[in-house]
Order: C-alpha cells, then structure tokens, then sequence
C-alpha cells in the first residue's frame, strides 16, 4: 500500500521495535489529533486578544500613515467577526509553531538512532527561532516598506487609497507567514545533509540553477507581483539558501 510506503521510514533495524502498519497509522491519528487540539487552544487565545491583535496588524499601515487606518472599510456585515477568526487562526499558528514541530518530532522519533535523538529538541529550538526570525524580519522590515510602496504608487496615478480590511490584512498574513516559513530552510538542509541527502559539492555546484529556482518560487510566493515584494521574499531566500551551504560544509568538516 502507498501508505505503508510513506511510514516505512518509521521502521527501525530492531525487530521488536517494528510497529505494524494499523500502528503507524494510529501515531499518525494521535499526532494530528494533538495538532488540532492545539491549533484551536492557540486559536481561542488569539480570539479573546483580538482587538490587540489587530492593532498589532496595523502598525506596518499607521507607520507609513496615520490616515490610512481610517480609509481602511469593510464591505460585509460579518467581516468584523470572519476576519478576527482568520487573523485568530493565522496567530494561533505562529503562537503554538514549537509544540507543532514537537509532536511532528515524536512522530519521527522511532526512526531515529539514540545519538539523532539528541538533537531533536535542539531542531525544535532552532526551526521555532528561526521562523519567529522570518515573522519578525517581514513584520518590521518588509511590510512597512511594501505598504509605502503601494501607497505612494497609487498617490502617484491621483487615486485615493481605499484598501478593504479583508484584503489588508490577507496581504499581511500572506507575507508574514510565508517569509516564516521560508526561513526553516536552512534546518531543512542541514537537516538533508546530515542524513547525506545533500552535500557541501552538490549544494555549491547548483548554486545558479538553486538561485533561479528560489526566484521563481518567490514570484508565486509572493501576495503581489511588484517588483519590490518579488525581491523582499528572493534576496533572503537566496541569502539563505548561501548560508545553507556554508553550514553544509561546517557539518562535513567536521564529521571528518
């Protein structure tokens, strides 16, 4: 079955340490199920702080301009309470990302030697700092810089700025959550060449053709096709994607 084929990485050398199929399954089940519970937990807690929530959100618009914030409309009777449950979801994602990376840890757990195991809770460390680093850089770089683009761009044609709140803040998020998790990728290929997936001589030798695709991702990635959210979601992957490979050749050396 397709299924056994995806949990067989769970399968260890020990044969009494082999769980059968209807096993892995029920790990899966648990895992997902820890997830949600989770996930609405992080979810409720954003909700009841959702006016500071949204102030938050709003501080890349007031910085560029205190104006904005009242041109900002709603055009359905319901947005107010739909649009705090969407910015409730996306926070409770970012609020509760450690204990997510935790539960996927244990379940990848049995299939990893007793030396590996050791350094799951520093992974769960890094990919939790590493994305709060992603949120925090398109927070308090990206975003106001983005929004006094647009701003200006459309002062520029004589039109008045008449942004929607669903569509304000599903620019935000977008951005916010993307460059997140963008920046997990130099634990994801760290964590490829530490298993030798990937070297050091195979990540500089496709240096170009990775850049190229790392540009093409982030012109899908991106919320808007401009070209200054194009650069602020490439530049830091590809500047990534560079430590990436000097953390490859870190991890080689001294494995040496």
């Amino acid at each position: 079955m397709w299924l056994d084929k995806i949990l067989e990485f769970r399968k260890t050398s020990d044969a009494e340490a082999t769980k059968p199929f209807l096993d892995h399954m029920e790990d899966l089940r648990w895992m997902l199920v820890r997830m949600a519970i989770t996930m609405v937990i992080g979810m409720t807690l954003s909700f009841c702080f959702r006016i500071q929530l949204v102030q938050v959100m709003q501080r890349p618009l007031r910085l560029v301009d205190p104006k904005l914030l009242a041109g900002l409309r709603t055009l359905g009777v319901t947005d107010s309470f739909t649009i705090s449950l969407q910015l409730a979801f996306y926070a409770g994602i970012v609020l509760t990302f450690p204990l997510l990376l935790f539960y996927l840890a244990q379940f990848v757990l049995p299939a990893l030697t007793l030396k590996e195991k050791k350094y799951v809770l520093p992974a769960i460390f890094a990919g939790s700092c590493l994305f709060i680093v992603g949120v925090l850089f398109s927070y308090l770089v990206v975003l106001p810089r983005a929004i006094g683009f647009f701003f200006k761009d459309t002062l520029s044609l004589d039109w008045t700025p008449g942004w929607t709140v669903r569509d304000y803040f599903s620019f935000v998020t977008q951005i916010t959550l993307t460059l997140g998790l963008a920046f997990e990728l130099p634990l994801v290929v760290l964590a490829l060449v530490y298993f030798r997936l990937l070297s050091f001589r195979l990540l500089n030798s496709t240096r170009s053709y990775a850049v190229v695709i790392i540009l093409i991702l982030a012109m899908l990635l991106a919320p808007s096709p401009d070209i200054l959210t194009f650069l602020s979601f490439g530049i830091p992957m590809c500047l990534l994607y560079e430590v990436c490979i000097w953390l490859a050749w870190l991890m080689e050396r001294r494995r040496k």
